[in-house]
């Protein structure tokens, strides 16, 4: 199959004007966007559906389904890729981007919805026509009567090779996750079947949103006011929207008093503010805060204890929305743009110190399922001198009988234990605290001490932490 150019049409016969569905339009926009820019989703929808809602173009249920085949079909990007090249007679990357995101639209609604297949192709083709010209809505139309033939199931058994034959590639296809990522993801579960399918099919499901309640500004029983809010699994602060519940509503979020956040980085920044210490506990350091949510919460807990947090970011726009989350913190704080490998702040400093270092971020695939596609197994060597650097720091900011905590949302073992483990060399004065009993009630935490949370046991992120007394 290949595209084809425009055909002059026939004398004498009408042409009709394609119609533009707002919904596939927005859709389309949110995935070029993805694809050009290196754009989030996450970053990128919301202002969109803002503006068509203000426009009068969408109602809850046409933005129901615009995020639905945005985020859909980002995530099973590379099962539809794999039925797309079954259907076309040139490699993938020589289909041009536009026409492979309409026609991925377009399989996810024959593949991955409940909308009938002559709608699914119908509309695809029209949005083809409003954004690509006639003669490339052709090569949509008789690609996707192509894929309508079969279902889901029975497209994979014809493009993933047989489990037993080469089981990565075949969970790559299978749950649309890069085969590096599934190898990786598969090293940190620690092998079996089950569980690494239990995970991708996890990273592939729709995350609930999780609140907040920023202490001494909100409560959870204020957020649980909300009809569609029920409480948190783990975190005491914790309150998650049911499907449909949009945070922006909530007056808490609006005020500030509350944020966004997920449970597995709410527990990171509790659990440290929970690890037994040694001597007084007055200043606490959050020294990679951006974009703000953790810094917000250890101020709120702080502020409690009589504390101080000074919350270090080195890009000033992200000290920037740190400040944002900040305000209104009700005890003392300081937000700073600063490089946390280059401190400004004196050695010995603080009583508590946590490092969420920047990483791949595999373990919020969920959250943003872009994020798959556009890493590299190479990132992982540009990232990980600086996780490093920024550990060595964590500990030389520590007086001595305090704790650091080591974060990262990646359950990659070169961006957790490996890091741990190599700089804990070079600091013989230092000690693992067990982390699990600080996170009380959380089941599958493994053998410790440090621990890694997983979306499909825990309905997190798959954060990981690490912490550590300096005892000398």
């Amino acid at each position: 199959m290949s595209e084809q150019s425009p055909r002059p049409r026939k004398p004498g016969k009408p042409y009709r004007r394609p119609q533009k569905d707002p919904v596939r339009f927005l859709a389309f926009e949110a995935l070029r966007a993805v694809d050009e820019r290196d754009a989030y989703a996450n970053l990128v929808l919301p202002p969109l559906l803002r503006k068509a809602r203000e426009k009068g173009d969408f109602d809850a249920r046409d933005a129901a389904l615009a995020t639905e085949l945005v985020y859909g079909t980002l995530r099973r990007q590379g099962t539809y890729d794999a039925i797309i090249a079954a259907c076309v007679d040139r490699p993938l990357r020589e289909v041009d981007p536009p026409v492979l995101d309409v026609l991925s639209l377009g399989v996810h609604q024959l593949l991955g919805t409940r909308i009938p297949s002559h709608a699914a192709v119908s509309a695809s083709v029209e949005l083809a026509r409003v954004v690509l010209g006639d003669g490339r809505a052709k090569f949509v139309n008789a690609v996707l009567r192509k894929v309508a033939r079969d279902d889901l199931g029975t497209w994979i058994e014809r493009v993933a090779p047989p489990y037993d034959e080469d089981p990565e590639d075949n969970l790559a296809i299978v749950h649309s996750h890069p085969r590096w990522v599934v190898s990786a993801l598969w090293d940190s579960l620690g092998g079996g079947r089950a569980g690494i399918e239990d995970l991708l099919e996890a990273d592939n499901e729709r995350p609930e949103v999780t609140l907040v309640a920023r202490p001494g500004r909100s409560t959870t029983e204020e957020l649980l006011r909300e009809e569609a809010a029920v409480p948190g699994r783990w975190s005491p602060y914790a309150a998650r929207l049911s499907e449909g519940g949009e945070p922006g509503a909530v007056a808490a979020v609006k005020e500030g008093r509350a944020g966004v956040q997920d449970e597995g980085s709410q527990l990171v920044a509790l659990a440290l503010a929970n690890a037994p210490l040694d001597g007084p506990d007055e200043k606490w350091l959050d020294g990679c805060a951006g974009p703000g949510g953790k810094a917000a919460l250890l101020a709120a807990v702080a502020a409690e204890r009589g504390a101080m947090l000074l919350a270090s970011e080195k890009q000033p726009h992200r000290a920037g929305l740190v400040a944002k989350a900040l305000a209104g913190n009700p005890g003392p704080y300081q937000v700073i743009a600063a490089d946390g490998t280059r401190p400004p702040w004196r050695p010995g400093t603080f009583d508590r110190v946590l490092m969420d270092v920047p990483c791949t971020g595999l373990g919020a695939l969920r959250r943003r399922p872009e994020a798959r596609w556009r890493r590299r197994p190479e990132d992982l060597e540009g990232f990980a001198p600086l996780q490093r650097d920024l550990l060595r720091t964590a500990l030389e900011s520590v007086r001595v009988g305090g704790v650091v905590g080591y974060a990262t949302c990646s359950p990659h073992l070169a961006e957790t234990r490996a890091v741990v483990e190599d700089v804990l060399k070079q600091y013989p004065h230092t000690e693992l605290i067990d982390a699990r009993p600080l996170l009380r009630d959380v089941p599958a935490l493994g053998e410790g001490p440090d621990v890694q949370l997983w979306p499909h046991l825990h309905g997190t992120d798959a954060m990981y932490l690490a912490l550590i007394r300096r005892t000398g």
